[in-house]
């Protein structure tokens, strides 16, 4: 069935929007399509924190503003309402007396939710909400999951031998995917605020959790160590990149390192709660086995990516345990990528 012009010009709000991906957190990612007579003549994406939104860059991007008024305006996310580090956008479209306005999804944030909407229609402008719903929606998965569950989005990765091993018995886990997956978990980094590891990862792989392999900004690393007696030496220790040390001892600040005390029971539960006053709204969980199963044990994610390599380890550390619905699988060369969600 083909796109209809609402469709098709919300999809290039959608693409516009994913530029912002790594840059824009804990905001949405928004695109914004300025139409007059079926023609583009603006665009605009919100491209990083505290920044212009996408509505103050395309209507910037309008050569002539003067048509505005017999514009419409796309945008995948309603415009904001609020003052917050920018003026309301609902505002700007207002000002110009735009016609019309599509929108991909309502704001689930309290400071907008539908306030922007109103203030449109209110100001005499045509509103339409719903088109391209589920695609905004999936694009915005993070955003939408800290505003309705107040925790980051949490994505949990590993991957497995054949025979469904995640280390040997030593702990010893590298190179178990090829290198093109070990390239796709450098990507997905720098596309969440946050990556995690447990304290056995951090001892026996001594892991950087920077980008490396990929062009794109670096994560807050995470690593729990309840007792703090993982060694200074290790690279999440080495103050290049902002570090968070979740324990139950003791906080302190140091150069791009943070201590922070929970407390014991209900550890893991604690740690997720605390990651929103971190500015963290989405979170990939990297191992190791231990780890990972207290997530999905306590159902503390929302999506699992599992590489399964032809290796064999014959014996060793299992992999985790999921009960879950897998909704996608690609060939990665030699590796399978299987992606899950809970049931």
């Amino acid at each position: 069935m083909p796109m209809t012009p609402d469709e098709i010009f919300m999809t290039r709000a959608l693409e516009l929007a994913q530029r912002g991906i790594g840059y824009v957190s804990p905001n949405p990612r928004v695109g914004c399509v300025i139409v007059h007579d079926n023609q583009i003549i603006g665009e605009g994406w919100h491209q990083k924190f505290g920044e212009a939104h996408a509505e103050v860059n395309a209507v910037n991007s309008v050569a002539d503003v003067s048509l505005l008024r017999e514009s419409t305006v796309y945008v995948n996310l309603e415009p904001c309402s609020h003052f917050g580090k920018t003026p309301p956008c609902a505002d700007l479209l207002i000002k110009h007396s735009v016609k019309k306005v599509v929108i991909a999804n309502k704001d689930s944030n309290p400071l907008v939710a539908g306030e922007g909407i109103k203030k449109l229609k209110d100001a005499g402008v045509e509103v339409v909400v719903g088109v391209l719903e589920r695609e905004g929606l999936e694009l915005n998965k993070r955003f939408f999951t800290s505003m309705a569950k107040q925790r980051p989005y949490i994505i949990l990765k590993w991957a497995q031998t054949t025979d469904g091993f995640i280390a040997q018995k030593n702990y010893e886990s590298k190179w178990i995917s090829n290198e093109l997956s070990r390239q796709l978990v450098h990507r997905w980094r720098s596309e969440e605020d946050a990556v995690l590891v447990g304290t056995k990862t951090a001892t026996h792989d001594n892991p950087s959790l920077t980008v490396r392999d990929w062009t794109g900004r670096n994560p807050t690393r995470i690593v729990i160590d309840r007792f703090l007696r993982l060694h200074d030496h290790l690279h999440l220790f080495d103050g290049k990149e902002k570090t968070l040390c979740y324990n139950v001892l003791r906080h302190e600040e140091k150069k791009n390192l943070s201590l922070v005390r929970i407390d014991e029971e209900n550890f893991i539960i604690h740690l997720v709660n605390d990651l929103p006053k971190q500015k963290i709204q989405s979170v990939l969980v990297e191992g190791g086995a231990q780890t990972l199963q207290l997530f999905i044990d306590l159902n503390l994610w929302d999506e699992a990516r599992v590489f399964t390599s032809p290796r064999l380890f014959h014996e060793g550390i299992s992999a985790p345990k999921l009960n879950a619905r897998k909704i996608g699988h690609e060939q990665v060369q030699s590796d399978l990528l299987e992606i899950f969600t809970p049931l």
